[in-house]
């Protein structure tokens, strides 16, 4: 605080501070200039991918479709809980087709399942993406016949 002319109390200007912080935000901003940009910020590593049935690149799907022959099954519903790097595990719901009579007249069913997409390997179309080979199923009520509770698939696409 300054005291005044007439005895009272005016808040002090604080020109030297704000003098302080001009300077440092000018430096600040030329040393930012003088880094190089490859050391200023790094490249983003690919992300590890799933591919579908139509060899997309996904993370994180909310939907996979698993029979891409004929759509009888298909997981929705997908909450992740993990992705990377070595696996992605979520929860979902597994869609499978009855095919009763035939698969064109079956009806679909939920199954709750536990997914686990695993073993990471290159892309052969994008060697430096990797894509999860397997996927695995757990279901944690109903199993559709004649699947077995527990089951692992290679992934081909």
């Amino acid at each position: 605080m300054v005291t005044s002319g007439d005895g009272g109390l005016t808040p002090a200007t604080p020109r030297v501070g704000v003098r302080t912080a001009t300077l440092l935000c000018a430096a600040a901003a030329l040393v930012a200039g003088a880094v190089p940009a490859s050391a200023q910020t790094r490249a983003a590593p690919e992300p590890l991918v799933v591919l579908d049935c139509s060899n997309e690149a996904q993370v994180r799907p909310e939907d996979y479709l698993l029979a891409c022959g004929d759509g009888n099954s298909r997981l929705v519903r997908l909450d992740w809980d993990t992705w990377g790097p070595k696996t992605a595990t979520a929860t979902g719901t597994n869609m499978v087709n009855d095919c009763r009579p035939y698969c064109a007249a079956g009806r679909f069913h939920p199954h709750p399942v536990t997914v686990t997409f695993s073993n990471p390997k290159p892309w052969p179309a994008h060697p430096e993406v990797q894509r999860f080979t397997t996927v695995r199923l757990l279901y944690t009520d109903t199993v559709p016949s004649p699947i077995p509770k527990d089951v692992t698939y290679k992934l081909f696409y």
